[in-house]
């Protein structure tokens, strides 16, 4: 798998590099490549994307306008690279940030040049410090952005104002109170593209996560009969507070609210494994009513961390639908070998069944190194 800071290798310099030349009869490809190459294989991929700004600021007109009116004819002359390349849009990234490291003062002139760029490289993580700077000229571009021909433009509304953006800056105010942005999500829940629909119910995710009723309670505004895109946006949308077991959020998703239900106890192929061994488990759900329920099998694992507390991982099981007094069978294994995401530590585990978001049958075992 391509490592993500070779997005910007001497490939993408390249890129850059022949883009501007064309818009700018005296600027030095040389001199420009070298003093980024001399230094980029050292560097990880956010320090790669400050150094290019950096090297581009001493290419580029000091005038900030200058340099924006170069900026807003980029499209007609960037290469867009290799189509096998999943990281080729990663070129436009220091360019985009640029706006962001030298037109803070000018905000009405760097939305409209993000506005352009955007449909290169996402303007998401650009964006933000001028949403927290200027948040009222940001909210205004906003209301025109959601109703933009371009998709890409539309995202940007709905991802640059996430709260809680993976490698983005975090919208503290966002995240205290998500109000302001549900109108514009609103109006894009029924976008024509999936890009835009997805970018929606990953905003709604992470609103869940600090205000779970709101986005239940807006999922449930939005609900329509027979609307296949807005229900997997819903689903979508709750993933967390699914796992997290909230309540209210499996009758949203059309599961049976307060299943009536047993389960036996748990039967574990062991109850001592060892490390690269695998834990089997297994138990039996019966129906205790005459009509049919539908109901999400999660289950969690509560693993032993350094500290020797414990913490616990939630996992999809299976989701079911139960006839009258029918019993199903659930069982599992799990794979205690070593990965690259979590580290293993000795001592007592726990494996617990969750039916809906509640646990109805939990089991100790040890692990032993």
């Amino acid at each position: 798998m391509k490592l993500m800071k070779n997005g910007l290798n001497e490939a993408a310099i390249n890129r850059i590099a022949s883009a501007f030349s064309q818009l700018q009869p005296n600027f030095d490809v040389d001199n420009f490549t070298l003093q980024i190459l001399n230094k980029l294989e050292t560097l990880e991929l956010k320090e790669r994307v400050e150094h290019i700004i950096k090297v581009l600021h001493q290419h580029l007109p000091q005038c900030y306008f200058q340099t924006l009116a170069i900026f807003n004819q980029l499209k007609t002359v960037w290469d867009h690279g290799n189509e096998d390349d999943p990281l080729r849009s990663f070129a436009a990234w220091p360019i985009i940030d640029y706006i962001a490291a030298y037109g803070m003062e000018h905000p009405k002139e760097s939305l409209a040049s993000f506005e352009y760029l955007t449909s290169l490289f996402s303007a998401e993580f650009a964006i933000r410090r001028f949403i927290q700077k200027y948040p009222d000229i940001c909210h205004e571009q906003f209301q025109s952005w959601i109703k933009h021909d371009d998709d890409h433009v539309r995202r940007l509304v709905s991802e640059g104002t996430r709260p809680r953006l993976p490698w983005g800056v975090r919208l503290q105010e966002f995240v205290n109170d998500p109000l302001p942005n549900i109108p514009l999500l609103s109006h894009l829940k029924n976008d024509s593209s999936l890009y835009v629909r997805r970018s929606v119910a990953n905003h709604l995710n992470d609103i869940a996560k600090d205000h779970p009723e709101l986005v239940i309670n807006t999922c449930k505004e939005w609900q329509k009969p027979n609307n296949k895109e807005l229900d997997w946006l819903i689903k979508h949308a709750t993933r967390t507070i699914v796992k997290q077991g909230h309540p209210a959020v499996f009758s949203l998703l059309g599961y049976t609210d307060n299943p009536k239900v047993t389960c036996s106890e748990i039967r574990l192929s062991s109850k001592k494994i060892k490390f690269g061994e695998n834990i089997d488990f297994s138990c039996d759900l019966t129906a205790k009513t005459k009509s049919t329920q539908t109901m999400v099998i999660d289950y969690v694992i509560y693993f032993v961390k350094a500290n020797k507390e414990q913490k616990a991982k939630v996992f999809k099981l299976k989701n079911i639908e139960l006839g009258a007094c029918k019993t199903v069978l659930l069982e599992k294994s799990f794979s205690f070998k070593a990965i690259s995401t979590r580290k293993y530590y000795p001592g007592l585990h726990r494996i617990e069944i969750l039916i809906n978001g509640k646990s109805v049958q939990s089991v100790n075992f040890m692990l032993e190194s």
